[in-house]
C-alpha cells in the first residue's frame, strides 16, 4: 500500500490492523520467552494488549517526546476517532489512547516502516514488563 493511501485510511482502520499486528508480536514474544501453556499465554498476553497497558505506553511516549511529529499527528487522529462503542471494562479516555496506540502501530505496518515498527513494539513490551514486575 502506498504511503499516500495509508494517510487516507480512517484511523479506526489503522487501529484495526494495528491491534492484530501488536497482538501477534506479543504472542511471539511470550512464546520466545518460554511460556508454552495456552492458559498462561493468554493471561500474560492480556497484560500487554489491554487498553490500560496500551494507553500507559502511549502516555509515556508522549511525556518523553519519543514520537516524531508525523507519529504524533497519527496519534492525535487515532485519539480523536469516534468508534461508537466503548468496551465495558475501561473508561473513554483510556480507550481513546489505546486506539491511538493501535493506530500508530497500524500506520507503521501498512507503510512498511519495519524498523520503526519493531522498535516501537519492542519498547512497548519492555515498558509493560517493567510495569508488571
Amino acid at each position: 500500500m502506498k504511503q499516500s493511501e495509508v494517510k487516507q485510511l480512517k484511523s479506526l482502520t489503522l487501529a484495526y490492523i494495528g491491534d492484530a499486528i501488536y497482538e501477534l508480536y506479543v504472542r511471539e514474544h511470550l512464546i520466545e520467552s518460554g511460556k508454552v501453556k495456552v492458559n498462561a499465554l493468554h493471561r500474560s498476553a492480556v497484560q500487554f494488549v489491554s487498553a490500560k497497558a496500551q494507553a500507559k505506553v502511549l502516555n509515556y511516549w508522549l511525556e518523553h517526546q519519543y514520537l516524531d511529529p508525523e507519529e504524533e499527528a497519527v496519534v492525535r487522529r487515532g485519539r480523536n476517532a469516534k468508534s461508537g462503542t466503548i468496551p465495558k471494562n475501561t473508561d473513554v479516555l483510556t480507550y481513546r489512547h489505546s486506539t491511538a496506540f493501535e493506530c500508530l502501530i497500524g500506520f507503521h505496518y501498512l507503510n512498511h516502516n519495519q524498523e520503526r515498527l519493531d522498535k516501537l513494539i519492542h519498547e512497548a513490551i519492555m515498558f509493560i514488563e517493567k510495569e508488571v514486575d
